[in-house]
């Protein structure tokens, strides 16, 4: 899809989701599949014919077998779906915290390691100089089992806000004092500057990580719980995942759906795409023109679900420090299984969850897997582009 013919479609997305921002999140969840029926089949009657009268009884037919559709999946025994992706995980985890942890994405600070071990992962820009460079979030339900993950470096008022709804540990390396305010709502737990430093060759601010035993030190000397606070559970899914073992297929499910096999965000500094794999049927992180792959793992940062959110943001000082304005609601797209659906979204406070809505109004149903959001820039929101093929060079 070229440029131009992107900002059409984001346009008219835009322009039909507006409304849907102010909708309230009390509407009833689960995606309705708009009803098309076809037009009843017209028979021409066949001619009458003279048949004998017969006294043996015709058998009714045999009735044909329709094949199977997908069906629901159980949960195998002590496990439970993970609240974060929708998938089956140990039982013993269910009450445990995650962490959200600040990944330095400069290139220096390349390759990353335990990225791919993230449920979800954010993308935005972290500051407006340097041609708007991003840092990324990931998100770990599960992160004992990890020998190392980073390089970690410094926080942003956003960061806080979201990890907020998770109610998870934010794990970072300092910040600008703008961090003060948010932290200071006391909403957020976190761990500052206490990991391992590991001696790779590189500047020291490319060498923190956090390595086996890292946060057990950090829990155990500190107040933070490594389990749910009040009012969060690993039995509330954060998003309104289909059945295990079922597909969402958008194309199928809602109007107004894109084809989409390739993403590409206006991150100029991180040329940040993601392609589609066909066989995988999730899309791969790509940044500075190459695939992003895991160092610890070697496994490519893939994804089933993607949201990107047209988001305004507000620079707090002469630095390029900022916050978007995440508390509130806009638009988007959720794209999946190659193709996008556009949306609205909406966080009303610090600790709710950011709902995704379809066009009645209803929480979009996504797919079980894990999820990149990135946050665009309402400025360059236009930039935005997808290609129903993966383009290169």
């Amino acid at each position: 899809m070229k440029n131009t013919a992107m900002k059409r479609v984001l346009a008219a997305a835009a322009a039909g989701m507006l409304s849907l921002c102010v909708i309230s999140c009390g509407g009833e969840s689960g995606a309705q599949v708009a009803e098309t029926k076809p037009e009843a089949p017209v028979f021409e009657p066949a001619p009458a014919a003279s048949v004998e009268a017969s006294t043996e009884e015709t058998p009714a037919p045999e009735p044909e077998e329709e094949p199977e559709g997908e069906q629901p999946l159980e949960i195998p025994d002590g496990m439970y779906r993970s609240e974060l992706t929708g998938l089956p995980i140990s039982e013993e985890l269910k009450s445990q915290r995650p962490i959200a942890v600040m990944v330095d994405n400069e290139i220096d600070a390349l390759p990353h390691f335990g990225t791919a071990a993230a449920d979800i992962v954010y993308e935005m820009m972290n500051s407006t100089a340097n041609n708007r460079i991003t840092r990324l979030m990931c998100v770990v339900k599960d992160w004992a089992p990890i020998e190392q993950l980073g390089s970690i470096r410094s926080t942003r008022p956003t960061n806080i806000l979201l990890s907020a709804e998770y109610n998870a540990v934010l794990c970072h390396d300092g910040g600008p004092y703008h961090n003060d305010a948010y932290f200071s709502r006391g909403f957020v737990d976190h761990f500052s500057g206490t990991f391992s430093r590991v001696n790779n060759g590189k500047k020291r601010e490319y060498t923190e990580y956090i390595l086996p035993g890292d946060l057990d030190k950090n829990f155990t000397n500190s107040k933070v719980s490594q389990e749910y606070e009040e009012g969060f559970s690993g039995d509330t899914p954060h998003f309104n995942f289909a059945e295990y073992g079922l597909t969402t297929d958008v194309s199928q499910l809602y109007e107004r759906t894109y084809p989409t096999k390739q993403l590409i965000l206006p991150f100029p500094h991180n040329s940040s795409v993601l392609n589609y794999n066909d066989e995988t049927e999730c899309y791969e992180y790509y940044e500075y023109g190459d695939p992003h792959l895991d160092e610890d793992s070697g496994l490519p940062l893939s994804f089933a679900n993607i949201f990107i959110q047209d988001c305004s943001f507000s620079k707090l000082d002469e630095n390029g420090y900022l916050v978007y304005n995440c508390l509130g609601s806009g638009t988007g797209f959720y794209i999946t299984k190659g193709y996008a659906k556009s949306v609205s979204w909406v966080k009303n406070a610090d600790q709710e969850f950011t709902r995704f809505y379809d066009d009645n109004g209803n929480e979009i149903l996504i797919n079980n897997g894990k999820t990149y959001i990135a946050l665009i820039p309402d400025d360059s929101w236009d930039k935005v582009m997808m290609n129903e093929e993966v383009v290169t060079g």
